[in-house]
């Protein structure tokens, strides 16, 4: 008995184990394709998106909610496919737009560098 015991608990702590890698590598592959959509947004849009690589995955993960939600309120769907949870099209318009109103605040408050400050 207590052989079987230790045998589920072998397999549950490997199933757990699994999950958890599995979730994690998502998480990442998803901060990756976010910042990759913040980097594009912020070579199409004139200026300098704010805190460099972070910055541009900030601008990917808001830009996709934004564009998301921009997109469903037009009545697009998602706007064509998503990588890693991604919607890249939506995230894509959604990001252009962040870094539209970023540039248009940091000229605002001083100048187009007043908000560029890099990690």
């Amino acid at each position: 008995m207590p052989v079987i015991l230790v045998a589920v608990l072998v397999v549950l702590a490997i199933m757990f184990f699994f999950t958890i890698t599995t979730h994690l590598v998502a998480l990442l592959l998803t901060l990756l394709v976010a910042g990759f959509i913040g980097w594009l947004a912020d070579v199409i849009v004139p200026g300098r998106l704010p805190y460099g690589w972070l910055g541009a995955i900030v601008a990917g993960i808001a830009g996709s909610w934004i564009g998301s939600l921009l997109f469903r309120a037009l009545g697009l769907g998602d706007g064509g496919f998503s990588l890693f949870g991604v919607p890249l099209i939506p995230a894509l318009v959604g990001a252009i737009i962040l870094a539209f109103v970023v540039e248009l605040l940091g000229k605002q408050l001083g100048g187009s560098r007043a908000l560029d400050r890099r990690i």
